[in-house]
């Protein structure tokens, strides 16, 4: 079964096993070839130990007992790297590595292009192998700029040889782009662009003509900038970005773009007016019942002690009182000295039965008085 397998001749149509783990974000191409020499990659339940095998959707893969799931829509994040971490998955030394400070949130990602321990500043990464290949190809033609300081004092002549290209331990480095930007006692700073990323290419190049890098920044990758991202953070390029970069190969490597999340729209609510009988529950018109309007009183207070209640002055008893009884009978004098009231009744002297209230008829001459 397993030299059925690896057999390339009745291999089924599709991709190389090694893209389609580095599409599923599970390693790069060559790591995902290590890993299927090494036994942990299983295809339909039967180990495989050659890349020489394509495989489709319909097939089941599993690395280290773990199955793949379908590609994710590609994805790139901006990351500020800080020294003293390792640019791999594990280390053997034991040292701190990149993906050990990532947030948890983050899928599994790859690192594109390398910085080496001492380095710093922006590295990409993302969860697409493809992405990673196609961004890492010197063909790709995107200048990787460094700001670089140097113990020492160069001169134009002294990094001339870098404008042209240099041999460093019997390798060949293409010309880089170097500017002198200014001198700081024994230290100078340097800014660098190449278009290549061999390892530890600045720093040998630089030994090679007699400068030692104390400090290394990388601050674009492209047309992708360090900015104002702190040193540890993280930030996701944006798709339309992404695409634009890209260019003709952006549709087969981004893939469909993610579901965007279902937007739940409110209209205007237009509040109904009342039309029923007021008082009703949640209606207005409807006092509150004695006994919550004696548990508000109950609250008032700093203390918490029940409001007393309002009792009326005596000024105020004795104003009610006299507006109770009416207006109090008036009275007036006469020539005589004798006072009469206004009312129905007198008390000059003996009583006397009131007058008749019919008008009296006009009468004629008095006669002489009687004896």
């Amino acid at each position: 079964m397993a030299g059925r397998m690896n057999d390339t001749s009745s291999a089924p149509e599709g991709d190389r096993i090694a893209k389609v783990l580095s599409r599923a974000g599970i390693a790069s191409r060559r790591e995902a070839e290590r890993m299927i020499e090494s036994g942990r990659v299983w295809v339909n339940g039967v180990v495989i130990s050659s890349p020489a095998l394509n495989v489709t959707p319909a097939d089941k893969i599993t690395v280290d007992g773990k199955p793949v799931g379908t590609p994710e829509p590609a994805r790139v994040w901006l990351y500020h790297k800080p020294t003293g971490l390792v640019t791999t998955d594990s280390d053997e030394k034991g040292r701190e590595t990149i993906y050990d400070g990532l947030p948890e949130d983050m899928p599994r990602v790859m690192s594109i292009g390398r910085l080496d321990l001492n380095s710093e500043g922006l590295l990409l990464l993302t969860n697409d192998g493809g992405v990673k290949r196609l961004l890492e190809l010197p063909s790709t033609g995107w200048l990787r700029r460094y700001r670089v300081r140097v113990n020492g004092r160069p001169s134009e002549e002294t990094l001339e040889p870098l404008l042209k290209g240099i041999i460093a331990d019997g390798e060949p480095f293409q010309p880089m782009e170097v500017v002198l930007d200014r001198q700081k006692g024994a230290n100078a700073w340097l800014t660098v662009g190449l278009r290549e990323g061999k390892n530890r290419e600045i720093r040998r190049a630089m030994d090679e003509i007699g400068l030692s890098v104390n400090r290394l920044i990388r601050v674009s990758y492209g047309p992708f900038q360090l900015g104002d991202i702190k040193p540890g953070a993280v930030e996701e390029v944006r798709r339309k970005v992404l695409r634009d970069q890209l260019g003709p190969d952006a549709e087969a490597l981004l893939g469909e773009p993610p579901a965007a999340p279902t937007e739940v729209k409110r209209g205007f609510k237009r509040r109904v007016p009342h039309k029923g009988e007021f008082g009703g529950p949640g209606q207005p018109g409807l006092p509150k019942p004695r006994e919550e309007m004696d548990d508000d009183r109950g609250k008032r207070g700093k203390s918490g002690k029940p409001a007393k209640s309002y009792r009326p002055t005596k000024a105020v008893r004795d104003a009610a009182r006299k507006a109770a009884a009416g207006p109090a009978p008036r009275t007036f004098s006469s020539g005589t000295g004798k006072t009469f009231s206004s009312g129905k009744t007198f008390t000059s002297g003996a009583a006397k039965p009131a007058a008749s209230t019919k008008p009296r008829a006009p009468s004629g001459p008095r006669g002489p008085k009687r004896k």
